[in-house]
């Protein structure tokens, strides 16, 4: 049975999938495209493929199709597929929800935390665009990141366009949502984990620092910067040097910059 009316119950579903971020919460779910990311989705994960049977009859061979599947007609796809350019293959996934408490346990000198190295975080407030916050998880990711934290007007990050920039990170990366973004710096600071802003007015260039034990950065709103109740939460406020004539830098890539520093120093 092929799926050929964009009026199914299910094609509904997913359409209220990636549209709203109320939608995704209600239901613990989220949406993932192309084979590249599926291939990546843990397979408890996993709650439903939907497939065109041309791109089935092209990889059929492909592991991922050893879980239940359902055709859809390629002009119903495209109804519900979130790019401009669809492969014919899209995921409903399980979200995978860390309480702060879990991201806390992995610090050291906590009962829970499973290796030795450094605590490497990074505390996110207020960022807003999608694409930025997914650049930012694969980044962490490879930059050797410990765990991400976020105030909870950050972006969501199930949105499909976040979802696509993490590039299977979101698969990987622990991270939590706060609430209290000062209370959850302060915990860490018990942690004997050090804070770092990233600030215009930082009084410090960030390569002068010492990231080798426990470390967490501050980086805020694309546009605001951090707001002064998060900055104030920071042992040190640190500045990425820049010439001509540039302000500031994208939030994604000023994280990155301090992030590898961390890498570096520690290799």
């Amino acid at each position: 049975m092929i799926i050929t009316s964009t009026s199914n119950p299910r094609m509904k579903e997913i359409i209220q999938l990636r549209k709203k971020s109320r939608m995704r919460t209600k239901t613990g779910t989220f949406l993932v495209e192309g084979l590249r990311m599926i291939r990546e989705i843990p397979s408890d994960r996993l709650v439903q493929l939907y497939v065109t049977e041309e791109f089935y009859k092209k990889h059929r061979e492909e592991p991922i199709f050893e879980a239940d599947k359902m055709l859809v007609s390629p002009q119903v796809f495209e109804y519900i597929s979130d790019t401009k350019t669809p492969q014919g293959i899209l995921a409903v996934v399980r979200q995978c929800v860390f309480t702060e408490e879990e991201i806390l346990a992995q610090c050291p000198g906590s009962s829970g935390q499973k290796e030795n190295r450094p605590a490497h975080i990074l505390i996110l407030e207020n960022i807003q665009d999608p694409g930025n916050l997914g650049t930012i998880f694969r980044t962490a990711e490879a930059a050797g990141v410990t765990a991400i934290l976020m105030s909870r007007d950050c972006a969501d990050i199930y949105n499909p366009k976040t979802i696509r920039s993490t590039m299977g990170a979101i698969f990987r990366m622990p991270f939590a949502y706060t609430e209290d973004l000062p209370g959850a710096a302060n915990r860490l600071k018990r942690r004997k984990i050090r804070i770092f802003a990233a600030h215009l007015d930082g009084e410090r260039i960030y390569s002068e620092e010492d990231y080798s034990q426990g470390t967490a950065f501050l980086i805020g709103n694309e546009g605001n910067g951090l707001s002064p109740e998060a900055s104030a939460c920071a042992d040190m406020l640190i500045r990425i040097p820049m010439e001509g004539q540039a302000e500031s830098l994208n939030a994604a890539v000023a994280a990155a910059v301090l992030m590898f520093e961390v890498s570096r120093q520690r290799r």
